[in-house]
């Protein structure tokens, strides 16, 4: 008899609704991969983006959605090369197919949980790690004692990257939407947050109060973000990795699309050169493609000993719209998680 697994599954991009939970046929497992018997699921607004259809890298046709996640290896292929045992408690990443409570994948997109962390914290750290680290350390070149803003700091990726900064030895001030997310730094020890207002560009100038800015990073876009390059010192640097104001509900609303994207911010390449700086963009899915920096930065971030994640929602497999809407509607603190069984 076949054996079975249960995903998350939709036909092909352009409604978030039209996500279904499915039973299908475990495939065979590949002579190179490894089996992960999945407890828990990091959710992700790549995952809502590649649902509506607004995402690059969306699939073509039918796909599971999800792009981490953690378990035990519950299988290793023949040929194999990985010094993973079966029953090691792993989280990994996959380009697409995370929503699954078995999946296979290549060994060198898996890392060992650490010691005391839940499968939920195991599921929960690689993409906003991955996507904090490569920003502030690659791209963003950030050196101890130089101030770097964090949009949107009380969410997954904001939240690494203010714990990266602290480590760092960098200054970092985080802004968030609303009080009670300013609450919830300041109990983890960050003094400096700014509850976005109409004003932004004079809130951080209060804040800054005369130190220089030498890097911004920026998942929102629009409005916020070119006022924060503006507010950059010589030397500084924008590293944009999102666009969180084209947010959609169940589809796109493409009129409203088309008027974000007209109005967004744009960057005249000679006036970075006269007031020396710049802006950086990436999309974390693209890393795929380029092996060794992927798994540097995997151990990178590996090697960081940063604590666990902050789970702020979780939800059961069967819950994947009620959480997905929770990471949509934006009053989400930490990291959505779905767990499978109990996700400890």
């Amino acid at each position: 008899m076949s054996e079975r697994r249960r995903v998350w599954r939709t036909d092909k991009a352009g409604a978030i609704s039209d996500l279904r939970l499915q039973e299908e046929t475990l495939p065979a497992l590949a002579a190179d991969k490894v089996r992960i018997r999945v407890k828990a699921v990091g959710l992700n607004f790549a995952d809502i983006f590649a649902l509506t259809g607004l995402y690059s890298a969306t699939p073509q046709g039918s796909f599971i959605l999800g792009l981490e996640f953690a378990g035990t290896v519950a299988a290793i292929g023949e040929s194999a090369d990985t010094t993973l045992q079966p029953g090691d408690r792993v989280y990994g990443c996959t380009r697409f197919g995370g929503y699954a409570d078995y999946l296979d994948v290549q060994p060198r997109h898996c890392r060992k949980i650490p010691q005391g962390w839940r499968f939920a914290e195991g599921a929960a750290f690689p993409v906003q790690t991955l996507t904090a680290y490569y920003a502030l350390s690659d791209l963003g070149a950030v050196k101890p004692g130089q101030v770097v803003l964090v949009h949107s700091a009380a969410g997954g990726v904001g939240l690494q990257a203010m714990n990266m900064l602290r480590q760092m030895g960098a200054v970092a001030i985080g802004t968030v939407g609303s009080s009670a997310k300013q609450a919830f730094l300041g109990e983890r020890g960050f003094a400096e947050v700014i509850v976005r207002g109409p004003d932004f560009a004079s809130q951080l100038q209060r804040q800054l109060a005369g130190r220089p800015l030498h890097a911004v990073l920026d998942g929102i876009g629009g409005s916020v973000q070119k006022q924060s390059f503006a507010a950059l010192a010589p030397t500084g640097r924008l590293v944009v990795f999102g666009a969180a104001e084209f947010t959609p509900a169940d589809r796109p609303n493409w009129l409203k699309a088309a008027w974000l994207y007209l109005t967004r911010p744009r960057y005249d390449v000679m006036a970075m050169i006269s007031n020396n700086r710049s802006v950086l963009a990436f999309n974390l899915i693209w890393l795929w493609q380029e092996q060794a920096l992927f798994d540097a930065l995997l151990d990178g971030c590996a090697k960081l000993a940063l604590p666990a994640p902050y789970i702020g929602h979780e939800f059961g497999f069967e819950q994947a719209h009620q959480a997905i809407e929770c990471l949509r509607s934006g009053r989400s603190v930490g990291k959505v998680v779905l767990n499978i069984g109990d996700g400890g």
